[in-house]
């Protein structure tokens, strides 16, 4: 096992929310409000009016209470949230770990003077002694403020499982290192140590890496002259350093107990009104009148089963379509719906029905007409530009359903389909006009065509029904027309909010990053322009290859092109931007040379984060290499150790990237390209064949080291990838490319960057 995936095992475990993308309950939930949302939105509509006070209906007086009352369920929820706004307790507990750097090196130094122990004795008792010693002190520590009382029971239990949890591990490379010690150099040793382990515990850590990230710093800064003392400093300051910040649980709970009993009770005073005239008689209202012995009347509740068996109907029928679309393989646009979307759907239907409420809200059956300002089409289009435009045409029949049905007039009746075939034609015109938009001006043009079948739709209908007057024609065209640019503004307008929310790269959100003007491109260009044309390319070879096997080809375009932005800090150590100047890297040692190029991914992130750039594209950023191996460096580096006569105290690991791995198609397409492209353009006079056979072999290189392993691309994939990009390999560099047979491949050499 590797040093690295020893620290991974051992180190602190981030904390992992539930998987609620794809949790069966949260689905579960989602399908309730959608049903809950049909429901409310029709039953008003549907529900039969009295004048009796029933559960759905409508009051028509204020009712009082006729005398106090407390709202047990009220007080229950004002406690439950009272409690909830209590923050976790964190307590701090004094370690003093520099004792723990005393106990360590007198036992080394104990060790070290007995003769009769052999190097390798002395290695393997270091090997459990130290970690004895880490547990013997917690476990000390614990048991000495148990006695003394000076902790919880409960903070100490916390402590010592999360000190246990944050173990540093220390490299077998350092037990090696430590026999060697004399006993002057060892306490010269701990007084740095003990030294860097209390001033980074004055500290308030609740992860121990915080404070261990500083160490190298101080020791490096320290009066240590020897190299090998200062590596073996590093790693015991580290081993040492422990977190000191802790949540007390018990601390909590009290907390949380008296901000319930300090919480009021909810009262309702004698006379104090409980429904206002007007006022729907909600579930809550309800039963505040039921406590108070208010109801007397009984109330037949088919109508409301009806409404939601309807609203039932209606859940099943989006729910339904979405399984369908997933499950088909032979379906035009097969996709695979998370609880994300399906929240971002229903935000879109809840928005969208409730401003058609508040339409009708205003709507009075002399002016019915006023229902065709209601923007329907708008959860439409955003259904289309967010989600898939298959869903949005079966939206736009259950908002033209729901039209009918909120915006009808005639009493008796269920439906008004005058309505609902005026939301039909705008939400297929709005679907047929913004289902390919690349701008934002696309929204403003469904706008016009929505106002424009709009207006012929209202006329159609309005002529073919009753009789009607020149007025109540105008007002009619005037409304509708009114709506689609209405429905316009509101798109432009919210969607920023669904993009941001969700983190949705819509195909109109990539094309304005993709514009040259953008900062962090401009600055590309202008710092690094050799890099910025590597991105263009790699932009092609990736759009090319996604295409081929169906992955978002503009996703894969738009990511090349920010995918090296990390290279802007240190142009100069890439190969593209070396135009005319030296390699750096042949004056420097491998190690800086690997970290210099490694950085550049996380810098790229880092600049993509400050100008908000969305996370799929950072994605892109931060995994396109993956763990690859930097061979050229590793090589490099072992030279340099044979050459000086010294072992190498490095490993293979020490010079791959940190990744992660490739966590799309998108991803690792992009990451192909970029090796592919880098590695095409270092030939000088390449063939079809060197081509080819390059393409394979770099595919074939991350396929066996495994960087293809957490995303889903299949080998059938991997082959179409491999034909598409040498066909645009070919497109691209066809000046450049050779193809008569007998060409012998020119000599390659392998490019640091």
């Amino acid at each position: 096992m590797t040093q690295r995936q020893e620290k991974k095992q051992t180190g602190p475990r981030p904390f992992k929310l539930t998987n609620w993308k794809q949790s069966k309950g949260v689905r579960l939930a989602l399908l309730l409000l959608f049903v809950l949302l049909f429901y409310f939105s029709m039953a008003p509509h549907l529900v039969p009016k009295t004048y009796n006070v029933e559960l759905g209906g409508t009051a028509d007086r204020d009712i009082r209470a006729p005398k106090e009352w407390a709202d047990e369920k009220a007080t229950i929820q004002a406690q439950e949230e009272a409690s909830e706004r209590v923050e976790t307790v964190y307590n701090i507990v004094a370690l003093r770990n520099e004792n723990l750097i005393d106990q360590i090196f007198a036992r080394m130094d104990q060790i070290n003077q007995d003769a009769q122990v052999t190097q390798q004795n002395k290695v393997d008792i270091y090997r459990t002694e130290i970690p004895r010693r880490y547990t013997q002190f917690v476990d000390d520590f614990v048991r000495a403020n148990r006695v003394q009382d000076t902790y919880n029971k409960g903070l100490l239990e916390e402590m010592a499982e999360t000190v246990k949890e944050q173990q540093y591990t220390i490299p077998e490379e350092t037990f090696y290192k430590l026999p060697r010690m004399d006993s002057d150099q060892l306490e010269d040793m701990r007084v740095v140590a003990r030294e860097i382990v209390r001033e980074l515990m004055n500290d308030q850590l609740r992860e121990a890496e915080t404070a261990r990230t500083k160490v190298a710093e101080l020791v490096n800064a320290s009066s240590l002259p020897d190299r090998t003392q200062r590596e073996i400093v590093q790693e015991l300051a580290r081993y040492a350093i422990m977190p000191n910040k802790f949540a007390d649980t018990q601390a909590t709970e009290e907390a949380r107990r008296l901000a319930k009993e300090n919480t009021p009770k909810v009262v309702i005073g004698e006379g104090d009104i409980v429904v206002r005239e007007g006022e729907r008689i909600t579930q809550d209202a309800y039963d505040k009148l039921q406590a108070l012995g208010l109801l007397d009347s009984k109330k037949s509740y088919w109508p409301q089963l009806g409404v939601l068996l309807l609203s039932g109907l209606f859940m099943l029928v989006v729910y339904q379509f979405m399984l369908y679309s997933a499950g088909v393989s032979n379906h035009p646009k097969r996709t695979q719906y998370t609880n994300a979307q399906l929240l971002m759907l229903l935000l879109i239907f809840v928005l969208n029905v409730g401003l058609m409420q508040i339409i009708g809200l205003i709507q009075t059956q002399t002016d019915a007409y006023i229902g065709l300002l209601a923007p329907a089409a708008m959860g439409t289009i955003l259904i289309t530009l967010l989600l898939d435009v298959h869903l949005a045409m079966i939206s736009s029949i259950l908002f033209a359903m729901l039209g009918s049905i909120l915006f009808n007039t005639h009493q008796g009746e269920i439906f008004d389909f005058h309505f609902g075939f005026v939301i039909i034609v705008v939400s297929f015109a709005a679907i047929f006009s913004i289902h390919r938009a690349s701008q934002r001006s696309t929204i403003l043009k469904a706008g016009i065509m929505i106002s424009l079948f709009g207006s012929a739709a209202a006329l159609a209908v309005l002529m073919i029904g009753q009789p009607f007057d020149r007025t109540e024609l105008l007002y009619s065209i005037g409304f509708a027309f009114a709506s689609g640019l209405l429905t316009a503004v509101l798109v432009i307008g919210l969607m920023p909010f669904f993009e941001v929310t969700f983190g949705i790269l819509s195909a109109l959100k990539l094309v304005e990053l993709s514009n040259p003007n953008h900062p962090l491109l401009r600055k590309l260009l202008t710092e690094t322009p050799g890099t910025y044309h590597h991105s263009v390319m790699v932009g092609n070879l990736s759009e090319a290859a996604a295409e081929a096997i169906g992955a978002d080809g503009l996703l894969c375009r738009v990511g090349s092109y920010y995918h090296d932005i990390g290279k802007t800090k240190r142009p100069s150590y890439f190969i593209e931007n070396q135009s005319n100047i030296e390699n750096p890297h042949d004056s420097i040692e491998p190690e800086l040379s690997k970290s210099i190029i490694i950085a550049h991914a996380r810098d790229g992130v880092e600049m993509l984060k400050s100008h908000n750039i969305p996370k799929p594209l950072r994605d892109i950023a931060e995994q396109h290499h993956g763990t690859t191996f930097l061979k050229y460096f590793y090589h490099k580096a072992l030279k340099l150790a044979e050459a000086d006569g010294v072992e190498p105290d490095f490993t293979e690991d020490d010079f791959r990237y940190p990744g992660p791995k490739a966590q799309s198609k998108e991803a690792a397409i992009v990451g192909i390209a970029d090796c592919i492209e880098a590695a095409v353009r270092s030939l000088r006079n390449p063939t079809v064949e060197q081509v080819e056979s390059m393409i394979h072999k770099i595919i074939k290189g991350r396929l066996e080291d495994n960087q293809f392993n957490e995303c889903d691309l299949t080998m059938k994939e991997l082959d179409k990838i491999a034909e598409t990009l040498k066909e645009s390999v070919i497109g691209i560099f066809h000046s450049r490319i050779e193809y008569p047979e007998d060409v012998k491949p020119s000599a390659t050499k392998e490019r640091p960057a």
